[in-house]
């Protein structure tokens, strides 16, 4: 075993020419390969309270646990969401997105946003004062109706809801452009008729509205005609007393409709978290809620804006293998460089091959370097040579014996050794012979 780690040795030895050239393909490796993906993001969220800040929040809690951090800042909804996403000074790469948004959005613009997919459901209730008769929209246009701000999520909504009935945001008198708290306090003291809001079925102001029994919900009863007309809503099945138990809210099986919340990025986010992005949204919304069942969210939406690669693998095959079983810094590092192993072994693999013809060659060559000087030796002396030179030389020969006693060569090559050794000792014993006795050994 000793003899096989001393050739090994020597095999390292008189292969030392390979560590530069390895060294040269590492580090081209590490310069050509694009950096390992940040380990952060600036996100653009929502008001205060409401559920785009809930959902961001949540978001961070469970990107914390794979040491990522997701900065959040707070805006006004998802208008500004989308101003920021395309404002290069603004520092944002990723945020919430209402769908429809990208209907407000000019060709060029939304074609510098792409979709990650879409979180959640955001659905649109209206409700009605208890003795208030609508069966579609244009009954609303004699009503005080509350349609949301112009700028606000729920005119996204409303809008064009309106314009596919053929009605405009402004085609009844007593319309107003707020929704929220002040609706909600104004239909309930009979200042309103109805009033749109928006929000997750658990949500406390769609709770508190719930709550009360002079209010009713709006079945919307041709749903598949907007789903058809308007791609970006989708129809939502309230069942009976789904809202509120104890007030039967509300009364009967009905359907609503609904946006979707999308995630969605620019050009500054590295594509390669969007996966770590998804699997965190998955766990947060694990449980479902009242109008989704376990485990349906995150979804792919490639309506709205282009979906990347990695988000479409996400939605059909899941998480990356690696990331499967590893944090995600490991998995994504090696996800990027496992990419390059065959084209490396298609350099390394010809390198190593010329490596044993190269090592048989260096090991050879030594042995070879001394019987190119004992050649010399035997043409350059006579018997004319003085023994002044002779003394000299064989001096030379016998530091070269001791010089070869310390030689290693592998086992394979010890014969070449030992027959340089012998013929060390003849050249040694020529010139003896030539200083004793010149024409004898001439």
């Amino acid at each position: 075993m000793s003899r096989f780690f001393q050739d090994l040795s020597i095999m390292i030895r008189a292969n030392l020419w390979l560590v530069p050239v390895l060294a040269a393909l590492v580090a081209a490796l590490f310069y050509f390969v694009a950096p390992p993906p940040p380990m952060s993001a600036t996100m653009s969220t929502g008001f205060a309270g409401g559920g785009y800040q809930a959902f961001a929040l949540r978001l961070k809690e469970e990107l914390a646990r794979e040491h990522f951090e997701l900065k959040l800042v707070e805006s006004s909804g998802s208008r500004q969401n989308a101003e920021r996403l395309l404002d290069k000074k603004s520092g944002i790469n990723i945020a919430l997105l209402q769908s429809g948004q990208e209907q407000t959005l000019p060709a060029e613009q939304r074609a510098r946003l792409h979709s990650l997919g879409a979180v959640f459901r955001e659905p649109l209730w209206l409700f009605l004062r208890s003795d208030v008769q609508v069966e579609t929209l244009h009954d609303l246009v004699s009503l005080r109706l509350a349609i949301g701000s112009p700028r606000g999520g729920l005119r996204m909504l409303v809008d064009p809801l309106l314009q596919v009935n053929g009605l405009q945001a402004d085609a009844g008198a007593n319309w107003q452009p707020y929704s929220g708290q002040r609706a909600m306090t104004e239909l309930l003291s009979g200042e309103l008729d109805a009033a749109f809001f928006m929000g997750a079925a658990e949500s406390a102001l769609i709770q508190q509205l719930a709550a009360h029994q002079e209010l009713k919900l709006l079945n919307f009863t041709r749903v598949r005609a907007y789903e058809s007309r308007l791609p970006f809503v989708h129809g939502v099945e309230v069942s009976r007393g789904l809202l509120s138990l104890p007030n039967d809210q509300p009364d009967r099986d009905l359907h609503t409709l609904s946006a979707q919340a999308l995630l969605v990025i620019n050009d500054d986010f590295h594509p390669a978290i969007a996966p770590l992005i998804l699997a965190a949204a998955q766990k947060v919304m694990a449980d479902g809620s009242l109008l989704e069942s376990a485990g349906n969210w995150p979804k792919a939406d490639p309506q709205a804006f282009d979906m990347i690669n990695e988000a479409d693998y996400f939605h059909r095959k899941g998480p990356p293998l690696l990331q499967r079983y590893l944090p995600f810094r490991i998995a994504s590092l090696a996800d990027r460089y496992i990419i390059l192993v065959i084209p490396l072994l298609v350099v390394l693999f010809p390198l190593f091959k010329i490596a044993g013809p190269i090592y048989r060659w260096r090991i050879r060559a030594r042995i070879y370097r001394w019987y190119k000087y004992l050649r010399d030796v035997d043409k350059k002396f006579n018997s004319t040579t003085l023994p002044a030179q002779l003394d000299e030389e064989i001096r030379r020969l016998e530091d070269l014996q001791g010089e070869l006693a310390k030689v290693e060569v592998p086992l394979s090559y010890t014969h070449e050794l030992y027959e340089l050794h012998m013929h060390v000792r003849f050249v040694i014993r020529r010139l003896q012979a030539l200083q004793s006795d010149p024409l004898t050994a001439g």
